[in-house]
């Protein structure tokens, strides 16, 4: 098991070398707005458990464990994002809450989240009653004659 902080740097890890390639004990501790002393303290640590390869002032890499372990926090978070989003929470406080509910739900709750994510997002034109939500959002109410409120 992994701790919430672990998992947050072996996301940033992964996402970081996902855009340039390569990782940077700076560019993690500007990535989680942190201090670089705090970030090799923790790499030292994802090395004791084989997700990283950390050499002082050299490039972080991931493990094939670490990558496996990066990939599926990442798959969890963009699920999380993309259902908050759908809600019509805002960019912003979508990867927030999505940065905390990552750590805490069940496996199974996230897959049924990312079943519902990719049906109403593979669903043609958005399905009415997403429209119907957002229309209830802006105005508070919603009329219709098959619903009661």
């Amino acid at each position: 098991m992994y701790t919430k902080s672990m998992e947050d740097y072996l996301e940033a890890i992964y996402c970081i070398i996902e855009r340039k390639g390569f990782a940077r004990t700076k560019d993690i501790a500007r990535e989680l707005e942190i201090r670089p002393p705090s970030v090799t303290e923790m790499l030292k640590k994802l090395s004791n458990r084989g997700l990283v390869r950390y050499e002082k002032y050299a490039g972080v890499t991931l493990t094939r464990e670490g990558e496996k372990v990066a990939r599926v926090i990442k798959l969890r978070h963009d699920t999380l994002k993309r259902f908050l989003s759908i809600l019509l929470i805002s960019d912003k406080t979508a990867n927030e809450d999505a940065c905390e509910l990552e750590h805490v739900l069940k496996p199974e709750t996230i897959e049924q989240l990312t079943k519902f994510v990719r049906f109403v997002e593979k669903a043609p034109m958005y399905p009415r009653w997403l429209e119907h939500f957002k229309e209830y959002c802006r105005a508070g109410a919603f009329e219709c004659e098959h619903c009661k409120d």
